[in-house]
């Protein structure tokens, strides 16, 4: 059951502290929490839950809040409820009335939070914060083209009217967010599968002991031995990890003919845990992987499993220097006046300049037009971009085609155009470097594909509103300045607070 929050913002001036005070008006949290429309898509969070049925959930605003909270600390779930409990400003933000010195939840609900708060419902609220931000008077629902597989529509003016002319910078590229997973190996993905096909072999077997005379042999403790001889060795050969490799398949494919018997003699898979189930498939496919891989002689295999936990994440391929593969979910973003989108996540690879398209008419629902120019790097510049481009009046950074131009004074020109363009690129270069360097972009800690997802979405929401909070320190700063040199500023200073930003000038 979902109670909807009651319309409104409670004033920092009424919020009870016992120990006597207020809040400041000047505290970040504060001001934070005036940034945030929280009513916006709080109707399509609420949809998840039945309206009569069941105990009342914690509210959109303190599921959002509290991913908020947790990615701009960078602490983990349990260390972010206790800095809720311990601050009255964190309680103020995520909309308490008063202070209460006591845990508002168990930290296991954050797993909960991240699932209820899907990938597509953060990009719902980032989309209104970058409208409010920007002074966009309305961001339509179709620029939500986050993890959409169908590209955004093509044109939606009318014929009577004139389309309006390109306008603005949109800064496209594509990064990983890698996951929390060790370096995979196939022979340590093949001795974590034995290791879990034992445990789940002697869940099986206690259901059906009875039946038996000995439990069915799984040499566990040769099959140790043989792993350890193998990866406590410091330059293995390609034999001696074939070997390794070998030894573990046959011990894996003991086991699982071991699990077929007592499935046969009567043991339920039923009876088994919901992660040993699923643990059970993952095995069954890495052994099917791992040997096709070994009798094709080969180190390429699609939809490689890599990591048994987390099936789902893929190795990506980027070619940078020192890291050459990431694994975790790979990222096509976008950039418009220092604000981020997420357009595209998958875990699958996949070729970034496929998307330019889509990104720009998505860049066209956001802001009534397209971009003047589109800033990428080379992978984005083939023939069909440019010519796509072309077509619709929109400069693509880069060189043209061809042999350079003979003139001096022309090629001078378009090289210092292209040093323009790349200084205009860069900006979302810096942006992935906060993202992972700042926030938890470098390492998502996720373990569900679903809860990964919404985590990675969530920082980008924080960048926005960040960058959205550090203008408004700015103004205000600038507001202060010009109240100390003219009397005419005192006013506007004395009540400058977020909500009288630039406009109120």
């Amino acid at each position: 059951m979902y109670r909807t929050s009651p319309p409104g913002q409670l004033s920092f001036e009424d919020f009870y502290l016992p120990f006597g005070g207020k809040l400041s008006s000047d505290n970040r949290w504060v001001k934070l929490s005036k940034l945030i429309s929280w009513e916006t898509v709080e109707a399509n969070y609420a949809e998840q839950f039945s309206p009569t049925m069941g105990a009342p959930a914690k509210s959109f605003r303190v599921a959002l809040g509290t991913l908020i909270i947790k990615e701009k600390l960078g602490t983990s779930d349990e260390e972010t409820v206790e800095q809720i409990r311990e601050n009255p400003y964190l309680q103020y933000f995520l909309g308490f009335s008063e202070y209460r010195d006591e845990a508002p939840f168990d930290p296991s609900m954050l797993v909960h939070f991240r699932k209820r708060l899907s990938f597509e419902l953060v990009g719902q609220v980032n989309e209104a914060v970058v409208q409010e931000m920007l002074g966009v008077e309305k961001v339509s629902s179709d620029a939500q083209t986050t993890a959409s597989s169908e590209p955004a529509p093509k044109s939606d003016h009318h014929d009577d009217e004139p389309p309006l002319p390109n306008q603005g910078q949109l800064i496209l590229d594509a990064t990983c967010a890698p996951a929390d997973i060790r370096y995979p190996t196939d022979l340590s993905l093949l001795n974590e599968a034995r290791e879990n096909s034992e445990d789940i072999l002697d869940a099986l077997y206690a259901q059906v002991s009875e039946q038996f005379k000995t439990k069915p042999r799984t040499y566990r403790k040769q099959a140790r031995k043989a792993y350890l001889s193998v990866s406590k060795t410091r330059r293995p050969s390609r034999k001696l990890r074939r070997k390794g490799i070998r030894q573990q398949l046959n011990y894996l494919g003991r086991n699982l003919r071991h699990i077929d018997t007592l499935i046969a003699a009567g043991a339920s898979l039923a009876q088994l845990s919901r992660r040993q189930y699923r643990m059970l498939l993952v095995i069954t496919e890495v052994v099917r992987q791992q040997r096709a891989k070994f009798e094709a002689k080969t180190q390429r295999i699609d939809d490689r499993i890599v990591s048994i936990t987390q099936p789902h994440v893929r190795p990506i391929v980027r070619g940078k220097a020192g890291v050459p593969v990431e694994f975790g979910a790979k990222l096509s973003v976008s950039c418009i006046n220092g604000c981020v989108f997420l357009d595209q996540l998958s875990w699958d690879n996949f070729n970034e300049s496929t998307h330019l398209q889509d990104q720009v008419e998505a860049y066209r629902i956001r802001f009534g037009c397209y971009p003047e120019s589109v800033h990428a790097d080379q992978i984005y510049r083939t023939r069909d971009n440019r010519n796509w481009c072309k077509s619709h009046g929109i400069r693509l950074s880069g060189p043209p085609l061809g042999r350079p131009k003979q003139d001096q004074s022309v090629q001078a020109q378009l090289k210092q155009q292209a040093r323009q363009d790349e200084k205009v690129r860069v900006w979302i270069e810096g942006k992935f470097g906060q993202a992972k360097r700042r926030f938890s972009l470098a390492r998502v800690m996720a373990k569900l594909a679903e809860t990964a997802q919404s985590a990675i979405a969530i920082t980008f929401l924080v960048l926005n509103l960040e960058r959205w909070l550090a203008q408004l320190l700015s103004l205000l700063f600038w507001l202060y300045t010009l109240g100390l040199q003219a009397p005419e500023y005192r006013a506007l200073w004395s009540r400058s607070s977020v909500d009288y930003r630039i406009n109120a000038l």
